[in-house]
């Protein structure tokens, strides 16, 4: 009988989430499959039931799966987050809260149902366990690297995590997956929200929020100088940096800088328009480093594929902070999440709620 411990693996369906658990069990460990349910009709008390799905085609990767349908939990904590965002003007991240609210909330509820020791996702990710502390680091392929998306775990849920393809590139896991005869070894990857179809979030919001676009069409464009330059289709409609589909001419390159919920209007300006040199954040979260009370250097990334850049952090209490940056970002959103780095490890991060123009002292 093994003496590896048992571990929980999230089961998507795709190639990465298959060949962690693949590796798992090829190391020794004892694995137990979890596909969570997303979209499914909402079940009120949650049930571990068990599932046909295979990932290999081999016998010896031949491992339980159960279904655990957290369709009404996704629904509240993820689908109404989108919502409420977009509603008040903010770009949402559901990806994220996702992570943390339903898959790491399934992951553990099925780890103690099942009395496992450790949970383990696909994500392109590492730990390490450093002085006694264990800590999240960045995926060693660049290109594939997921770490930002995990700034929202807890300390806890860090410690009780495996990431198996963290220390391999996409093109390895590519190839790992046709040696194990993994089942979606060919499948290609998704980028799109998983609840929005064709990536169509406007779309989405017309069709799942009734009656919005007739109650916030005909909204002023404003430019830089508060003059008003056009009418919109709804505030809901633009994200911060958008230059297509402003359906007005100013005779140059013009972009949405500024949406304004409360008054249904956007404000436009050309691309320097969108610099800023420090922003507000807030509901931050430290993994790396414990709650700072004082201003530090580190880098940071206002987007999954934004580059880093050098900043300062100056704490303003227990969960908010202002990011100030060694040279301008561009498009910051609120809504959006600032996640801190240092070197190879993500020390925390946080919601970003307002932008400032100008540093702060």
């Amino acid at each position: 009988m093994s003496t590896h411990p048992h571990v929980i693996v999230g089961l998507s369906g795709g190639v990465d989430s298959s060949v962690a658990a693949c590796l798992l069990s090829r190391e020794g460990y004892r694995v137990t499959g979890l596909n969570i349910r997303l979209l499914d009709e909402p079940d009120h008390e949650p049930v571990l039931e068990s599932s046909p799905l295979r990932v290999s085609s081999l016998p010896e990767f031949d491992f339980p799966v159960f279904t655990l349908n957290l369709s009404g939990r996704f629904l509240r904590e993820v689908i109404g987050y989108f919502h409420e965002a977009y509603l008040a003007g903010r770009t949402p991240n559901p990806c994220m809260v996702c992570n943390k609210s339903v898959k790491w909330f399934g992951l553990f509820e099925a780890m103690h149902l099942l009395g496992a020791d450790l949970v383990a996702t696909g994500h392109y990710a590492r730990t390490s366990l450093t002085d006694g502390r264990h800590r999240l680091l960045k995926g060693v392929d660049p290109q594939k690297d997921q770490s930002y998306f995990l700034w929202m775990l807890s300390r806890h849920e860090i410690s009780r995590t495996l990431f198996p393809l963290g220390g391999f590139t996409k093109p390895e896991v590519r190839e790992m997956a046709r040696s194990f005869g993994v089942l979606a070894a060919e499948k290609k990857e998704s980028q799109e929200i998983c609840f929005v179809p064709h990536d169509d979030y406007c779309g989405y919001l017309e069709s799942a929020l009734p009656g919005l676009a007739e109650r916030v069409e005909g909204g002023e464009i404003v430019d830089p100088s508060g003059k008003v330059v056009g009418k919109h289709r709804g505030y809901p409609f633009y994200t911060i940096g958008q230059r297509r589909g402003l359906g007005i001419s100013t005779g140059e390159p013009a972009y949405v800088t500024g949406i304004d919920a409360n008054r249904n209007r956007i404000t436009i300006g050309p691309k320097q328009a969108l610099e800023c040199l420090a922003l507000q954040a807030e509901g931050l979260n430290w993994i790396g480093i414990d709650a700072p009370s004082e201003p530090f250097e580190a880098s940071a990334r206002i987007r999954y594929r934004d580059r880093e850049s050098r900043c300062i952090v100056q704490p303003q209490g227990d969960d908010t902070a202002i990011v100030t940056f060694a040279e301008p970002k561009s498009a910051v959103a609120a809504g959006q999440a600032v996640v801190f780095y240092r070197e190879e490890e993500l020390l925390g991060g946080g919601t970003i709620t307002g932008v400032l123009r100008t540093p702060q002292t």
